[in-house]
């Protein structure tokens, strides 16, 4: 199935649920029946971190993450250095981390979601397991930075822009504090986010990653914030937040909402629907009851508000996006470079169809941003209606997928319930 069809499954499953009002809104029992299934399917799955797979062209050690620019090939005229190659990506990278961390990014969040519901220890123990290969245990352990992330081959061993690839992390710290983790466990995943946030802040990558113009600077806010939340760093904290109002929405969003450097891309509706996600998940980490950023907006009018109202549309309707197709090499997912291995949706779609059918049935109740439910940030949503990942080398996490359908809303709601919708969606991402 294409994305753009679980996008169109999901707007009416927002409909439903919204319409059920804010005194029926029962999260655990709307979620229960696939969290369970979802997490029973981790339950054996054990610990695969990168000390697990290695390749001869990484300059780091056997505990360092490496990757390869997605978008460099060899130079059929030259055997030496790789050549760039916009939008095109080559299958003959190494990217066992990067499955390695996507792997992670499924299974923690969907054992802790387990946990929240059932509080059965089982779930909590093996997310636990997988939590400490990753983060402590000194034989296992990914090093806490990314010197060798996006390298190029007869060019860079690695570069700032590799930081996004970390981004799949977002919602292993999210889920980490749900599990009421033993105390030794807790004091080790939370110093390793902490030295990668404090080497993301410091290090001439990370300050290059973090200047980026584009996604890549929306994405290491979306980083930082996640992580400084998981370790208690007030001042990080701060620091985001500000950094979202006065750099990354004046200087990315456009006056009619649209993200102009993402427009520039081969690839415009997907990196519009991934810069989209990626302020999506810094305003829902960086909210406050005294400042809330999805309401926030610049006296121009520009926000979050706006940058949703933009995409709604296309994200209806991907046939109205007025740019031209963007050009891949290998197609999966709604026209996306595929990897072999990458999970594809499934049953999932039955039980889209049957909510849709429902959804169409039910009357809508209306009511404002301010009358519909504010749930709580927690790990209990992570994967919301199943959707599929995508593919790994568009750095697309599984909380894309299902936020921004949820953030298209559906056109069954007003443009301030369209808003609270896509917050719903982050809040339980």
């Amino acid at each position: 199935m294409l994305r753009r069809e679980f996008l169109q499954g999901a707007l009416a499953l927002s409909a439903a649920r919204f319409a059920r009002g804010a005194e029926e809104f029962d999260l655990a029992a709307i979620e229960r029946g696939r969290v369970l299934k979802a997490a029973g399917r981790h339950l054996s799955d054990l610990p695969v971190t990168v000390t697990a797979a290695g390749s001869p062209r990484s300059a780091g050690g056997k505990h360092d993450f490496f990757s390869e620019g997605d978008y460099w090939w060899p130079d059929p005229q030259n055997p030496g250095p790789y050549i760039q190659r916009d939008g095109m990506s080559n299958p003959g990278n190494f990217v066992e981390h990067r499955r390695a961390m996507v792997r992670l990014s499924l299974i923690v969040p969907a054992l802790a979601a387990a946990y929240k519901i059932t509080r059965d220890r089982k779930y909590a123990a093996h997310a636990a397991r997988h939590l400490r290969a990753w983060f402590v245990d000194g034989a296992t352990r990914m090093n806490p930075d990314l010197q060798y992330a996006q390298a190029i081959k007869g060019r860079f061993t690695g570069r700032g822009t590799g930081i996004i690839d970390t981004l799949h992390l977002v919602e292993v710290a999210r889920a980490a504090w749900q599990l009421d983790l033993a105390p030794a466990d807790l004091d080790g995943v939370k110093k390793w986010f902490a030295s990668y946030a404090g080497w993301m802040a410091t290090h001439p990558y990370g300050i290059a990653e973090r200047d980026a113009k584009n996604n890549h600077g929306a994405c290491w806010v979306a980083q930082v914030a996640a992580f400084a939340q998981l370790t208690g760093n007030a001042d990080l904290t701060a620091y985001c937040r500000n950094r979202f109002r006065t750099v990354l929405i004046p200087n990315q969003e456009a006056h009619d909402g649209s993200f102009p450097e993402e427009l520039r891309r081969t690839k415009p509706y997907g990196y519009s629907i991934f810069n989209l996600d990626a302020m999506a998940i810094a305003a829902q980490t960086l909210s406050t009851r005294e400042d809330d950023l999805w309401k926030w907006q610049l006296p121009d009018g520009r926000g979050m508000a706006r940058a949703v109202a933009y995409m709604y549309p296309f994200l209806l309707d991907k046939k109205k996006w007025p740019l031209p197709p963007r050009r891949d090499v290998r197609q999966g997912v709604a026209g996306s470079p595929a990897l072999p291995g990458v999970r594809r949706p499934g049953a999932e779609q039955a039980r889209v169809s049957g909510v849709v059918a429902q959804a169409r049935a039910r009357p809508h109740g209306g009511g404002s941003a301010a009358q519909l439910p504010r749930p709580p940030t927690s790990a209990l949503g992570v994967g919301g209606i199943g959707l599929p990942p995508c593919p790994v080398t568009d750095y697309f996490p599984p909380i894309s997928s299902r936020a921004l359908a949820w953030s298209a809303s559906a056109p069954l709601l007003s443009p301030d319930d369209r808003l609270a919708a896509a917050r719903l969606a982050y809040a339980l991402a």
